[in-house]
Parts: structure tokens; sequence; C-alpha cells
């Protein structure tokens, strides 16, 4: 079974006031001890996973382009050279548009970084606003092109929606811009309010309401739709592709295949146990340096968790969730409603399905 690495880096230039990922600003004095902790630790990890061939490497965030494309460059030699990494290996960069130009992503495809992830959010500023992203819409074309221009040609745009004063117009509006510049891939996620972000602590005070839940259904419904005349194959719950060019390395999460974590507070998984790292980007390089790896937790799945966990991971993709695995008596119902269809021998959750995934889960489970 192939697997995945995970590369975190935690710096951004600035923290969206809905991001609960481990990410930082004003951290840029850690960057050269960063990137040098990374591979410390990677060269601490090989000797485990030296059985494993890799299928895909992910650089996420944070924003891994505020690291120069030098470290860049030198930290995918140095995971090739210390992991059996397929040749024809996806690979993919996470990007924020501001953070990139010809020249940088020039040296980032010439490196080996072949797939792209900006994240655009929106087309509509006053969205962008409300999310407290530092770009602008012009900010992303620019950099669509710069990656067209630089030869990139896997490119995938991140979407948001449903925050503080967005409609269907607006969202729509959002979508056809998405569409005209015709990424490979598309994702699109409805905003969540995790309490200890800002934006959750203004939720909670009453500054700013919280999504709405029918709102956000409507603009899923109409990214179903308008996705689907553009050409997009809906894989996942919240992942559009063209064909051909579904998400390597996120399949693999949800087809619950190994995958290995680097950097501060990044996760892996390999025989039904589930470890991580150290959150905290200081205390994660203190460890490090002392030829440590930094694990700062770990579960193991008994097997009722596992059963759930594959359950709902197998559901959010196309290949749905195996017939053999559910009591005829308890699907057939959602079927008949038309939350679920059959595909040969899977049960494939309907668009309509996917707004009430987490019921599914737990009706299909029992």
């Amino acid at each position: 079974m192939s697997a995945g690495v995970y590369v975190h880096v935690p710096f951004c230039l600035t923290r969206c006031g809905y991001c609960d990922f481990n990410a930082y600003e004003a951290l840029e004095h850690l960057r050269g001890r960063y990137v040098a902790a990374l591979m410390l630790e990677a060269e601490l990890a090989a000797p485990a996973w030296s059985r494993e061939e890799f299928a895909s490497v992910f650089f996420g965030g944070g924003t891994p382009t505020t690291l120069e494309g030098e470290d860049l460059a030198a930290l995918l030699r140095s995971l090739r050279a210390l992991f059996s990494i397929s040749s024809d290996a996806e690979v993919t960069i996470e990007a924020n548009p501001d953070t990139v130009d010809a020249l940088k992503l020039a040296g980032l495809l010439d490196a080996g970084y072949a797939r792209l992830s900006m994240g655009a959010q929106s087309f509509d500023s006053a969205v962008l606003g409300a999310l407290e992203r530092v770009h602008n819409p012009d900010s992303v074309r620019r950099a669509m092109h710069a990656a067209r221009d630089a030869g990139f040609a896997n490119v995938n745009l991140d979407l948001i929606y449903g925050a503080d004063g967005e409609t269907v117009d607006s969202w729509e509006r959002t979508l056809l811009e998405t569409i005209e510049l015709a990424p490979e891939h598309v994702s699109a996620y409805a905003l969540t309010i995790e309490p200890s972000t800002p934006l959750g602590r203004k939720v909670q005070q009453g500054l700013v309401p919280g999504p709405d839940s029918d709102l956000q259904a409507d603009m899923f419904e109409l990214a179903c739709v308008s996705l689907a005349e553009a050409g997009y194959r809906h894989y996942e719950v919240s992942n559009w592709a063209k064909p051909g060019f579904e998400c390597v390395h996120n399949l693999g999460y949800w087809e619950r295949r190994l995958y290995l974590g680097i950097g501060a507070g990044a996760h892996s998984y390999r025989d039904e146990r589930r470890w991580w790292n150290v959150r905290p980007p200081q205390e994660y390089l203190s460890v490090v340096e002392a030829g440590r790896l930094p694990i700062g937790g770990e579960e193991v799945l008994d097997r009722s968790a596992a059963h759930l966990e594959e359950i709902f991971l197998r559901l959010r993709i196309l290949e749905g969730l195996p017939t053999s695995m559910v009591d005829p008596e308890v699907s057939t119902p959602f079927i008949e409603s038309g939350l679920l269809r059959h595909d040969d021998d899977a049960l494939v959750p309907t668009e309509r399905g996917m707004l009430v995934l987490n019921e599914l889960v737990l009706a299909l489970a029992n």
C-alpha cells in the first residue's frame, strides 16, 4: 500500500480570523532553524519507513511559500534522498497568492513541485475582508496567470463559502470566476466556526453572525451544479477535479492509506495508530535539535473506532462504502429517500446525502 508524506510549514503573512490550523505570523526569524529541523526530523523518522513507497508529498501550512525557493528545493531533495518516493509521485505545495511570482513559481516547478494549491477563498473583496484574508481577487488572478506562465499544468484553487455578508449571487460570481481561470482542481469548503479562533470569539460575543446552514446548503448545491456543468467531477464531499486530476495525497487520507507527518503539529498514521508532533514551533525546534522525534501524543484505534472511521471516510468519496459492510435493512431507507445510491457493489452518498453525511455515518455504523 503506497503512503504519503506531509510537511507542515507553520509560517503565515497574517493569521486569518477563521483559521484553526497550526499557523503563526511574525516568526520569520525561525525559518532557517525550522528548515534544518524538518530535514533532521525526516532523517530521524526515515528508518521506520524504509519499507514504504510514497506516492505523494504535500507541503501545507501555514503558507509553505513564505520559505525561500532554495530552501523548499533543498527540502524536497532531502525527502527524496531519505525515502522511497515514486518517480511519478504527486508533489503538492500550498501557496498564498501574495507569496508567489513567476520567478518563484518557475523555481518550484523546476525543483519538482508539480502541483500547486492556492488559497483563493473568494473573488468578492467584501467576503475576503470578512475572512480577514490579506490578498485581493486580483492577486489570485495574477498568481494563476503566473503559474500558467511558469508551466504549472496542475493547479487547485481553494474556496470557502458562507462568510458573513456572502450571498448566493456573490458565491455564484466566485464560482464563475474560478471556472473562467480553469484550474484542474477545485476545493470548496463551508465556513465552520472554531471557538478558539478570533472569528469564533466574535460569533460567541454576538459581534458577527455565524454561518447560516440553510444558505450554505444552497451554496453547496450551486457549486455542485456549476462545477459539474464546467466538466469537474465531484469525487469527494468538498472536492471537484477535471478527469485524472483528483488529489492523490488527500485520497490517501480518505482511503486510510499510511501517511507520515513532518513538522510542528503534523499527524502520522500507520497500523491503526495515529500520532502527532508537538504544536508550538519553538518546542518543536527544541525537541528535534536535541535529536529526538517530536511526538506530542498518540492514539490507537480499537476495532469499533476504526470501523466508524472507515465508514465516515469511505462515504466522503465516490468509491463509497462496500455494500457488504452495511445491513440492507439499514441502507434501503436511505436509498429510497435519495440520500444514497448503489454503484456496483458500493453505497455512495448522493449530493443531497453529502449534506447530512454525519447522520448517514451514524445510522450506517450501527
